[in-house]
C-alpha cells in the first residue's frame, strides 16, 4: 500500500498563495512504482474535481479553472508532489486531496489517496 500524507493547507486572503505537499511512502515489505499524483478538490455537496496531475516524466494536466495560477511538480526521488497555489480565489476554498496511481510488482494497479488539507480563501 502506498499511504499519502498531505500538508500546506489553511486560511488565506484572496490573491494569496499556499504551497501544498503530499508525500508518498510505501509499507514495508512492499514494492510499489507510482505512475501519476495529481491533487483534486471537492466542497460538500459537489463531486470531487481534478485540479491538477503529473506524471514520471513530467507531464502535467490542470484544470481550466487553475491554469495559470498553479503549479504542480514533483520529486520522484521524495515521491513527493506539490502544488503551487497562486492568486487564489474564493472559489477556490475547498479540501484538496492528494492522489497516487500505482503499480506493485505483479503489476496490479492502485490508487491511494490522502486525508486531505483545508485550503479557505476569504477576507
Amino acid at each position: 500500500q502506498v499511504q499519502l500524507v498531505e500538508s500546506g493547507g489553511g486560511l488565506v486572503q484572496p490573491g494569496g498563495s499556499l504551497r501544498l505537499s503530499c508525500a508518498a511512502s510505501r509499507s514495508a515489505g512492499s514494492a510499489f512504482r507510482i505512475n501519476t499524483m495529481g491533487w483534486y478538490r471537492q466542497t460538500p455537496g459537489k463531486e470531487r474535481e481534478l485540479v491538477a496531475s503529473t506524471t514520471r516524466t513530467g507531464s502535467t494536466n490542470y484544470a481550466d479553472a487553475v491554469k495559470g495560477r498553479f503549479t504542480i511538480s514533483r520529486d520522484n526521488a521524495k515521491n513527493t508532489v506539490y502544488l503551487q497555489l497562486n492568486s487564489l480565489k474564493p472559489e477556490d476554498t475547498a479540501v484538496y486531496y492528494c492522489n497516487a496511481r500505482y503499480i506493485n510488482v505483479f503489476q496490479k494497479e492502485y490508487d491511494s489517496w490522502g486525508q486531505g488539507t483545508e485550503v479557505t480563501v476569504s477576507s
